[in-house]
């Protein structure tokens, strides 16, 4: 059977994240989390993919290439306008006439769980929609079931409300190119794959997969940082770079080839440290924490639980907790992240104009490409920080700061 994974949107929720990144491209445990989708297919038994692109499409190209260095076969195809889900499968006709597995580019997904969706295909020959059990479906929409049949999807109504919710993740028969033809264009000018599906129902059985086990749907920032933990949790030990005397370390490390770890440094929990990366001396690293190629935790610095990508330096007696951190940023001395509420409660992000509850009790910041700081500057809770921002010395940040804005 053949994958297609659909990764042609720009992730406009993710903030500075995807300013100039594609959102599947975006680190997850040293990884781009559509690595890990790819490594889950193939452990699934799947080689054959095809993976759509649209924004900054060259980006994962550049990085997967024809995919024989995971072991797979990848066929890029591209979605020039972004008109929906249907449309951007209607673009695999040409690779695809058989039934294939379709998968969001923004969701991470284990191999149990795609050997599960093959079983249940093999089981019923139908057509069938992954879904998935949430507290909170406001965001989603609800999907309604009977038996293992799916028999209506309502759109999002912002009542919190438990439920089933479409997974993103579906086994797809060659019919559903025919109801995609026949997909009216929805309110909000796109062709929708749940008005496709509706098609399908009126003509035949859908079943519903509702998987027993964690799901990771990369929506919004803090979703990266969810996903994360869970797959730092999984890390096996790998020392390929140096470390110094007198270093302490309690927990799983993964130290990539040319990188150092400094004497006196202190290391709690799981971490990942990248090519060329250097830590140390005298840093404090814990919680679950990846530090990108060519980055830098320098003295009397410490970091938690968080992201670190290429080339960024924390270099001097700075703090950064539960944080995602772009390329290429800089912190200076005594910068220091604000990771918890005074009130103890959800920290709280503006997403496009909104504020929004992460439903995290801790969230630092979320900051962009080539983000520099002065010494002694703050950066409150849940702010976030476009590329080429500048926060002066001494300098208080908080809410969104926009790209190359000036806080002195």
């Amino acid at each position: 059977m053949k994958a297609l994974i659909l990764a042609a949107g720009q992730g406009v929720r993710m903030g500075p994240l995807t300013e100039n990144r594609p959102k599947p491209m975006l680190p997850v445990a040293g990884r781009p989390f559509l690595e890990h989708t790819i490594i889950s297919l193939k452990e699934a038994g799947i080689t054959e993919i095809a993976i759509l692109t649209g924004y900054h499409g060259n980006t994962i190209k550049d990085h997967f290439r024809d995919g024989s260095k995971l072991g797979v076969k990848i066929t890029y195809l591209i979605q020039p306008q972004r008109l929906g889900t249907a449309h951007a499968v209607s673009i695999a006709k040409k690779f695809i006439d058989e039934p294939f597995l379709c998968l969001n580019g923004d969701v991470i997904v284990s191999r149990s769980l795609l050997q599960g969706l093959l079983e249940k295909f093999n089981e019923t020959n139908n057509n069938i929609m992954t879904l998935i059990e949430v507290e909170d479906a406001s965001r989603f929409g609800l999907v309604t079931t009977k038996k293992d049949m799916v028999m209506g999807i309502i759109e999002k109504s912002g009542e919190v409300k438990k439920g089933l919710i479409n997974g993103g993740i579906y086994l797809f028969k060659p019919q559903i190119f025919e109801a995609i033809k026949k997909t009216p264009i929805s309110p909000r000018g796109e062709y929708e794959i749940t008005n496709s599906i509706d098609i399908i129902m009126e003509q035949e059985p859908v079943t519903a997969f509702v998987p027993d086990e964690k799901w990771v749907d990369i929506g919004s920032p803090w979703d990266l940082l969810n996903a994360h933990e869970i797959y730092m949790d999984r890390i096996e030990e790998d020392i390929q770079g140096d470390i110094e005397d007198n270093v302490h370390i309690h927990g799983t490390v993964v130290l990539k080839r040319g990188a150092r770890i400094k004497s006196g440094t202190y290391i709690e929990g799981n971490v990942i440290i990248d090519e060329g990366a250097v830590v140390g001396p005298n840093s404090y690293i814990r919680g679950r924490t990846y530090i990108g190629k060519g980055s830098k935790v320098g003295a009397a610095s410490e970091v938690k639980n968080s992201i670190i990508m290429e080339k960024s330096h924390i270099p001097h007696h700075n703090y950064l907790g539960d944080s995602i951190i772009g390329s290429g940023c800089n912190f200076g001395s005594g910068t220091k992240v604000a990771n918890l509420r005074l009130d103890d409660g959800p920290v709280k992000v503006t997403l496009k104009g909104k504020r929004v509850s992460s439903g995290r009790r801790k969230l630092g910041v979320i900051v962009g490409d080539d983000v520099k700081t002065g010494i002694n500057s703050t950066l409150d809770v849940g702010t976030m920080i476009f590329s080429g921002a500048r926060i002066g010395p001494g300098a208080h940040a908080s809410g969104t700061i926009g790209k190359n804005s000036r806080i002195f």
